[in-house]
């Protein structure tokens, strides 16, 4: 892919890929009461690493044993262990319920009795672990989409997109209008009741998991993570109103968007803008408006950011009788003077100081290169960036242009993209529920959220949450594997795994999950084995 961002290459993606199978495969090992596989999963640590490598280098902090890091942590899949009743409710794995280390080898890896062969597709290995690319297929090609741009997909939705086709599938997602959820009804009351954040949470992903649009949703979940606030200082009920307006403005234009973070009553809290006076302005909400919402870093000057401080200032929060969805404009608190502002010297408001970062050449490539981090792959290549954020620029900032772009982009779907990305929690946990048609998993999915590294309405910075490969560590990764196995003890009604391979991991395994699915005992333990596999936590 030419020249790439972020260095790392190939050792990256082997490090990252080799973690995941690690703590996937002991999560896996543990649950099935198979020991040897655990061991061989941990032992690919050290054979597939470069030894060149500097483990203070290593951000994905991995223990020295993950054998020993796992055990006795994972909740196993109700019946997968042996001697647990298939009924049992989740329970952590303690070390006297844990099975006896025979040290006896473990099972043949022929496909268990009552499963047939999954149309496993040999990978090919290189440098330690990698994948062969099915992306060559229609199929694959619309699976990999609904990954990357939908939380994975349930059986209607992918046999829809499969009918349709890539490309149609392509303008479905971006020219379809989000949906909108309904009512959170503690936010929306007159005079409004106390917000839970925990409810607040539920309704969100309630939503995830029933929308008829759910690109919209990603597309909200990424802006939250760009364009963020927390409900500690945004209060959860803004929060919500926020919620709101992202995804209404997910897939319009930048400066659009920018002005109404800019009003947006959470923001207007969390960054200070109305606490910002013409004659005592803030600078917090201007330093962050050009460094991490529209232009990057070593784009602007000093100078700039008390420029803007003052042309911004002015909002206040809503009054009870007023809309609780944002800032209200008061002339009496604003600034009046002259300013110079990248560039250009004069009179200036918020419109003003939106319309001229749209006009810097940074704009477009600070925005691409965030959304083709987090859809397309953080190696991309700066010409890709490039050439997203020319037709970025010659749309006028048009999201959905964008976005199209990218989908229909050869780099999209080449072999270099392929499973090139973790899931987010978000992701992962709501994949996971799309995956075995559950929708009734919303409280589970938020409680479970902060054990993984992302509580919705709490990043934890100004910067947001980190994407893919900061998503892995041993903790998380034990947290990912508990909350599969709670999801399947909770869903009383499995559907049968007997084409999941296949539909959601485009029959492309690595040889110890294809081993560790073929000794599963059953159904439960099978879907655990898929959805707590590296093939499942990529995308």
């Amino acid at each position: 892919m030419g020249t790439v961002r972020g260095g790392g290459g190939p050792t990256r993606r082997t490090v990252l890929f080799t973690a995941l199978a690690t703590f996937a495969g002991v999560a896996t090992a543990r649950a099935l009461g198979v020991r040897d596989l655990a061991t061989g999963f941990a032992q690919r640590i050290t054979q597939s690493a470069p030894t060149s490598m500097d483990p203070m280098d290593d951000p994905m902090g991995m223990p020295a044993d993950p054998v020993e890091a796992a055990e006795s942590e994972i909740i196993p899949a109700a019946g997968s262990t042996p001697g647990m009743s298939a009924a049992g409710a989740p329970s952590a794995l303690r070390p006297s319920a844990a099975p006896a280390r025979t040290g006896s080898p473990a099972p043949s890896a022929a496909p268990a009795a009552g499963f047939p062969d999954p149309g496993v597709v040999p990978p090919k290995v290189a440098l330690g672990l990698d994948w062969v690319s099915p992306l060559d297929g229609e199929k694959a090609r619309v699976a990999h989409l609904l990954r990357r741009a939908t939380f994975g997909a349930t059986d209607a939705e992918l046999d829809r997109a499969w009918s349709d086709g890539y490309a149609s599938t392509v303008d479905r997602l971006v020219e379809t209008p989000a949906a909108e959820p309904p009512p959170f009804a503690a936010a929306e009351a007159t005079p409004p009741m106390p917000v839970r954040v925990n409810e607040l949470q539920s309704w969100w992903v309630d939503w995830m998991l029933k929308t008829p649009t759910p690109f919209a949703e990603a597309m909200t979940l990424f802006w939250h993570g760009h364009f963020t606030s927390d409900y500690r200082k945004g209060q959860p009920a803004p929060i919500y109103w926020q919620n709101r307006t992202w995804r209404k403005f997910a897939f319009g234009t930048l400066p659009d968007m920018v002005f109404q973070v800019t009003t947006d009553h959470a923001m207007l809290r969390y960054l200070d803008l109305a606490t910002s006076t013409g004659r005592a302005p803030n600078e917090n909400y201007a330093r962050e408006l050009m460094e991490l919402f529209t232009m990057g870093v070593d784009t602007y000057t000093e100078d700039d950011v008390r420029s803007a401080a003052k042309a911004l200032a002015g909002w206040r929060l809503p009054r009870a009788t007023e809309d609780p969805r944002k800032g209200v404009f008061d002339q009496a608190r604003a600034y009046t003077g002259p300013v110079t502002f990248l560039g250009k010297t004069g009179p200036l408001d918020t419109k003003g100081v939106i319309d001229r970062i749209a006009a810097q050449g940074s704009t477009a490539t600070y925005i691409a290169s965030r959304v083709v981090d987090h859809f397309v792959s953080p190696l991309a290549s700066d010409a890709y960036v490039a050439r997203m954020a020319e037709v970025f620029r010659r749309s006028a900032y048009d999201v959905k242009a964008l976005m199209r772009a990218i989908f229909l982009s050869p780099e999209f779907t080449s072999s270099d993209s392929y499973r090139a990305l973790v899931k987010g929690p978000t992701e992962l946990m709501v994949s996971a529920a799309k995956a075995i048609g559950t929708q009734s998993v919303a409280s589970a999915i938020a409680r479970s959220g902060t054990g993984m590294g992302q509580n919705l309405f709490d990043p934890p910075s100004v910067g947001g949450w980190p994407d893919s490969a900061a998503w892995v560590s041993s903790n998380t990764m034990l947290a990912r594997a508990n909350y599969v196995s709670n999801v399947l003890n909770a869903t009383r009604a499995l559907p049968t795994a007997m084409n999941a391979v296949q539909r959601q991991l485009d029959g492309v395994l690595g040889p110890e999950t294809a081993r560790a699915l073929s000794v599963a005992p059953d159904e439960r333990g099978r879907w655990f084995v898929i959805l707590a596999s590296p093939e499942f936590q990529l995308k």
